[in-house]
């Protein structure tokens, strides 16, 4: 029965994911190993990555509205992550559902083979921290891998823009009903909504910014890590690192020009900051971070 939901939850949105890179460096030579949550009067920024899953893309040209995936297949990563401040953490995405973990071979559903090697539960462990311990929840979109794990920070405020919000509750959303289930326990939690970029912690280190097409209420991180730099996580605003080199656009996005336009907006931040850039979906990039229970700072 387990398993049915799981793929019955892969109807929640028409897909997600992605791959090489040039933005994404080696990790910088002062990003510590520590395992440890910030110490009492610790006053650093932290942002630890977490493995949330396996996506293998069957059909790449999903990926493609110009054709240009046709015939391809994709492996992807998911990644999910926890940003520590000195007023509180916020959880960014959360990954695939960590019931998958149970079944080591994963499940094919459409286009789709998705596995989960490690819960994300056990990773937040190994930082020692607990869902409930997290004050803020937040996600780029609320396609299926990013909100596998959702009802875990159902006790958190949820931090929205106000079109996604309804985007993950419209009519046709809730007609699947097993899908709807990942996100079902956010309607209810305490919500803050917003639109446009929205300043998680008031102090300008954590961004929450607008890049709407994917989905009607779309967005990327940017975080201000003070040893690392400026970093900015893509959210699905690219799949592949060559998405993002030739601005191809997945043929299930709501909106494709407001897609291209979000692009240009992206690049001008990454550009003006000297940002990191890492594609959420891109194992080379997932290569070059250190997992948690290290982070960056």
């Amino acid at each position: 029965m387990k398993k049915i939901i799981l793929l019955a939850a892969f109807g929640l949105a028409a897909c997600s994911q992605g791959e090489k890179a040039q933005d994404a460096p080696a990790p910088a030579e002062d990003a510590t190993e520590e395992a440890a949550a910030p110490a009492s009067g610790d006053e650093a920024l932290r942002l630890y990555a977490f493995d949330c899953g396996r996506i293998g893309m069957l059909d790449l040209g999903l990926f493609s509205s110009n054709g240009a995936y046709e015939g391809r297949q994709n492996e992807a990563a998911d990644m999910c992550y926890l940003i520590r401040h000195p007023k509180g953490d916020l959880m960014w995405d959360a990954g695939l559902p960590d019931a998958l973990n149970e079944n080591a071979e994963g499940v094919t559903n459409g286009p789709f083979h998705v596995s989960v090697p490690t819960t994300l539960a056990s990773q937040l462990e190994a930082v020692g921290v607990v869902p409930a311990d997290i004050e803020f929840f937040s996600i780029s979109h609320s396609h299926f891998d990013h909100v596998g794990n959702a009802g875990m920070f159902a006790g958190s405020t949820f931090l929205v823009d106000s079109d996604e919000r309804a985007y993950m509750f419209r009519d046709e959303a809730r007609a699947n009903e097993q899908g709807f289930a990942l996100v079902a326990p956010l309607e209810g939690a305490q919500t803050t909504e917003f639109d446009g970029d929205y300043d998680v912690f008031g102090d300008g280190s954590v961004m929450i910014v607008a890049m709407p097409g994917h989905t009607p209420g779309h967005t990327s991180l940017k975080v201000n890590l003070k040893n690392a730099g400026p970093v900015m996580l893509t959210g699905d605003l690219y799949h592949l690192i060559e998405s993002r080199e030739k601005r191809i656009v997945p043929s299930f996005n709501t909106d494709e020009e407001e897609t291209l336009a979000s692009m240009d907006r992206f690049e001008a931040l990454a550009a003006e900051t000297g940002a990191r850039v890492i594609v959420q979906h891109s194992l080379e990039h997932m290569e070059t971070l250190p997992m948690a229970p290290a982070y960056l700072d």
